[in-house]
């Protein structure tokens, strides 16, 4: 727990503009079309959310990570645009699964820009319903607002757990260390027990063969 709390500890010392720089960067890949299946965009948000300790530094990360995870949609969007159904076909999209392709354009066709909302919360979907949406000639001026309230509600949520996870990791340690004396001297009581209790064993049948 210790060496989970110091890695927390060395995130949150670097400086604010380069987690946010960092992470903005991870969340635009993870959100567009043939990167989104290589960048650990989602994990890397939980992790430097752990740094966000203040309203103020959770409002900017909110910013970077909703107007990043937006224009990743945005790319997606166009490239399916601009090639349509081929990208299903693509080596990317064969690689994930094509069915996660067609899983998207059902989506889209039984929810219209209602599923781009929906499908920021589902992963791997995720990164291919824009592209789908674009693909299916969905209006940008629909896709768009559904695109940042997607964005902006799983930014928050994440954000949310992230902080919340580095503070229990932090408040785990210090009751751990408060606690780790009185767990090893009960470690100590009970291997003194067993070591006696063997002693004692051991001596009965010496015992019995001098009464013999």
């Amino acid at each position: 727990m210790a060496l989970l709390t110091d890695a927390l500890a060395g995130l949150a010392n670097l400086p604010q503009p380069a987690v946010l720089a960092v992470t903005g960067a991870l969340t635009l890949a993870e959100c567009t079309l043939g990167v989104g299946f290589l960048a650990p965009g989602e994990s890397a948000l939980l992790l430097a959310s752990t740094t966000v300790t203040t309203v103020p530094r959770f409002l900017a990360m909110w910013l970077v990570v909703t107007l990043c995870a937006v224009a990743g949609d945005s790319i997606g969007y166009y490239l399916g645009r601009r090639f349509g159904d081929r990208l299903r076909d693509s080596k990317i999209v064969r690689k994930v699964g094509q069915q996660h392709w067609d899983k998207a354009g059902e989506l889209l066709r039984r929810r219209g820009a209602w599923a781009v909302f929906v499908a920021r919360f589902m992963p791997v979907v995720r990164t291919l319903v824009p592209a789908s949406a674009g693909a299916s000639k969905l209006e940008y001026r629909r896709f768009l607002p559904a695109s940042i309230a997607g964005a902006a509600c799983w930014s928050a949520l994440h954000i949310g757990i992230g902080s919340a996870a580095g503070a229990s990791a932090k408040y785990i340690e210090s009751v751990f260390n408060g606690a780790m004396w009185v767990v090893l001297g009960v470690g100590v009581l009970v291997g003194v027990v067993v070591v006696l209790r063997k002693r004692k064993q051991a001596a009965q049948p010496r015992e019995l063969e001098e009464v013999a």
